[in-house]
């Protein structure tokens, strides 16, 4: 799927499910599809307050966090180098995924040695590097740079995020901060969404661009299959 034809304000690298039935249950249970645009109906009338900022993001796991395109490059020039990119990695297998708590969100984490996962995320991160604008004064305060250990806030100063590298976790987000009674309510309900829809193996088979547009949420936008 190329571009949606209007100007993004940022873009992102990210994993996303091919087209079935896991892609189909995290669009749902954040009450949007990132690649139609549509919004759709979730399955708790709690879930909505829940994962409003998940739902501007779609369902997805960050290898490159959004960026700003950088001066002389364009969508066009964006999508050809990760269509070089990814047709020379070979896709590779994890033991699977999980639902889990990362801090206080509810996500989707992998099971097994996440090497391979953090090794394709840090070829990511520096590849598209070119592609991105350097952060305004307004991003970097976003991310509350002074509560940051110094790795993360050189890697905040030098690459635009500061959970790259070995501050790396792949997940795939399903809630906003959550309370301890919030987790206890949602995460049996997430487990019995989505534990028969998770793939074990997990194949990490494709990288997707996707774009933020100009109402603040996130289409997807390309999908390279790796190899």
């Amino acid at each position: 799927m190329l571009g949606q034809g209007a100007a993004m304000k940022r873009y992102a690298l990210y994993f996303a499910p091919p087209p079935g039935p896991l892609a189909r249950a995290g669009a749902q249970w954040l009450g949007r599809d990132a690649v139609t645009g549509q919004s759709l109906a979730q399955p708790d009338p709690g879930l909505p307050a829940l994962t409003a900022s998940a739902r501007r993001y779609g369902f997805h796991a960050t290898l490159k966090a959004p960026f700003a395109l950088a001066e002389g490059t364009d969508e066009e020039a964006l999508l050809a180098a990760v269509d070089a990119f990814a047709a020379g990695v070979a896709p590779f297998a994890i033991g699977g995924l999980r639902v889990d708590l990362l801090g206080r969100f509810l996500a989707l984490t992998p099971i097994g040695d996440t090497g391979p996962l953090r090794d394709f995320a840090a070829q990511v991160v520096r590849r598209f590097d070119r592609f991105r604008a350097p952060l305004t004064d307004r991003d970097r305060a976003r991310r509350h740079p002074d509560s940051l250990p110094p790795r993360q806030r050189a890697q905040l100063d030098r690459w635009g995020y500061p959970w790259i590298f070995d501050d790396f976790r792949f997940h795939l987000t399903l809630s906003d901060p959550l309370t301890e009674a919030q987790q206890t309510r949602f995460r049996p309900m997430a487990e019995d969404l989505f534990a028969p829809l998770l793939p074990q193996p997990f194949v990490m088979d494709a990288l997707c661009v996707f774009g933020e547009g100009v109402e603040g949420d996130f289409r997807h936008l390309h999908r390279a299959p790796l190899g």
